[in-house]
């Protein structure tokens, strides 16, 4: 029965995280395993790895395939590497002790470019939360000198307001001073004027009036008129005293 080392899919919706197991090949890919051997977990910069190295080799010496994805983790991990060099051993090619300090120098090697790339990865970081702390700052500051000269601008209006309702006030109050000063010199004019009316209205042409008012042909007519009734009545009694024929 051909085995083989391959990833099972856990995790949740489209934050996936596998197991590395060993399974048959007939068995379905989240079926049933004969061991679960490490984990890998894609989501997070670099990847996490979790494996049995001892077991891994175990099973790659036992004739267990891995697939694509499994090959390159256990290449990244060395366990291929490992494989290698103890083949090498059994071929007498070298001996187990110069091949234990290749891998030694092998894993220093990558464990340092390891390094340097999670290093490389935490500088980006940095420069962007830097960047992003700078933006933000900026803003804070664009907004911090807007609420100043929002402040600044209420301010003064709130000091134009405020002395132009002390000059209102002292207008009030030179209004109220001045007051009794108009009223004595309204009643002083009054007076004045009271005291002048008499004067001004002598009218010496009201007095002439009588005069212009004599009229003489009306006093003309009366006596016309009592003349005339004396010569009628005259004029009777001489009619009654003439002798009768």
């Amino acid at each position: 029965m051909p085995a083989k080392i391959r990833l099972a899919r856990k995790g949740r919706k489209e934050k996936p995280i596998y197991h590395i197991v060993v399974a048959d090949s007939r068995a379905p890919r989240d079926g049933k395993n004969i061991e679960r051997i490490g984990l890998y977990d894609p989501n997070t910069n670099p990847a996490t790895i979790e494996l049995n190295f001892d077991r891994a080799l175990s099973w790659l010496q036992n004739g267990a395939q891995p697939t694509d994805t499994c090959r390159a983790i256990l290449s990244y991990k060395g366990v291929l590497y490992k494989n290698h060099l103890l083949k090498g051993v059994k071929k007498g090619a070298f001996d187990e002790d110069e091949a234990n300090k290749k891998f030694e120098v092998w894993t220093e090697e990558k464990e340092s470019k390891i390094q340097e790339k999670k290093d490389k990865i935490e500088d980006t970081i940095k420069a962007v939360s830097k960047k992003q702390l700078d933006a933000e700052t900026k803003i804070k500051e664009e907004k911090l000198q807007k609420a100043a000269e929002k402040n600044a601008v209420l301010a003064a209006e709130v000091e134009k307001a405020a002395d132009e309702a002390k000059v209102v006030e002292e207008t009030e109050e030179t209004t109220k001073t001045e007051e009794p000063v108009k009223v004595e010199e309204t009643a002083k004019t009054e007076e004045t004027v009271k005291t002048e009316e008499p004067v001004k209205t002598e009218e010496p042409v009201k007095v002439e009036e009588p005069v212009k008012v004599e009229e003489p042909v009306k006093v003309e007519e009366t006596v016309k008129a009592e003349e005339t009734k004396k010569e009628e009545k005259s004029a009777e009694d001489k009619k009654e005293d003439k002798p009768k024929a």
